[in-house]
């Protein structure tokens, strides 16, 4: 864990979550003006695309899929088929428990033990009845993280959603040795999600490799991702809130509880 910084970097964060924010709504509206956002729509979420599953068997088709054998997804709708397609070719996945909410973080679904069809599981309701919730501990290593995004570029920045949940449970899985610089990162996305301009980012935000649309898949120079968990990026709110966080930052910290804003 990485520690405290001063107050410009609250200020910073503000203009860049500002500046993320408008580009969400400007993708948001886009996809909705076109008509290729599905249900539940764009606004105010990982989008679901027109194309969602072309674009799962696109990734799928990638050496970095086929060498996968542990995959972490988001639980977002447009990620289902890639969920249901990592069970049905027997790959373990890990899906984060929705705000990082519970002492045990993410829900192992293991195809192995599965009694359902593959597409059962890989929901949200069906990976919490299919799978066991784990901790961090408890977890082995991750051979391919797939994320949601409303935004990309080129380069392999990111926006997501807000919230930065992505973020922490990237940076908690490197600080626990789950995901390193080499983990292989993927995103699937309609190409109107594709945007030249420069995206905003801070230190704590990961990039991705693999960009994978219904009609191709994109290969980024990505960059170097966060060390772990960013302390001076936290407020206490957020800590309070997620329970491996508070136990993180008191075991680091010798039991005390650092001050946050």
């Amino acid at each position: 864990m990485r520690g405290r910084t001063g107050r410009s970097h609250e200020a910073a964060t503000t203009e860049v979550e500002q500046a993320k924010q408008a580009v969400r709504e400007r993708v948001w509206r886009l996809l909705a003006d076109r008509g290729v956002a599905r249900f539940p729509g764009a606004w105010g979420r990982i989008p679901n695309f027109q194309g969602a599953e072309e674009a799962a068997q696109r990734l799928a088709s990638t050496e970095e899929w086929r060498r996968a054998r542990v995959v972490k997804a988001n639980p977002d709708r447009p990620q289902l088929p890639v969920r249901a397609r990592a069970l049905a070719e027997g790959k373990l996945l890990y899906v984060a428990v929705p705000r990082l909410a519970k002492p045990e973080p993410f829900v192992c679904v293991d195809p192995a033990r599965l009694r359902s069809r593959p597409r059962d599981a890989a929901s949200i309701r069906g990976a919490f009845r299919h799978g066991r919730p784990v901790g961090l501990a408890e977890m082995v290593r991750v051979d391919l993280v797939v994320c949601g995004s409303v935004a990309v570029n080129r380069q392999g920045a990111r926006v997501g959603k807000g919230g930065g949940y992505s973020d922490l449970e990237f940076g908690l899985l490197r600080e626990f040795g789950l995901v390193d610089d080499e983990t292989v990162v993927a995103t699937t996305v309609h190409p109107l999600q594709i945007l030249t301009d420069d995206l905003p980012e801070t230190e704590h935000d990961f990039r991705v490799d693999l960009i994978v649309t219904p009609e191709e898949v994109l290969r980024t120079p990505a960059g170097p991702r966060p060390p772990g968990i960013l302390v001076g990026h936290l407020t206490a709110r957020k800590v309070e809130a997620i329970p491996v966080l508070r136990d993180l930052l008191r075991r680091t910290a010798g039991g005390k509880f650092p001050q946050l804003s």
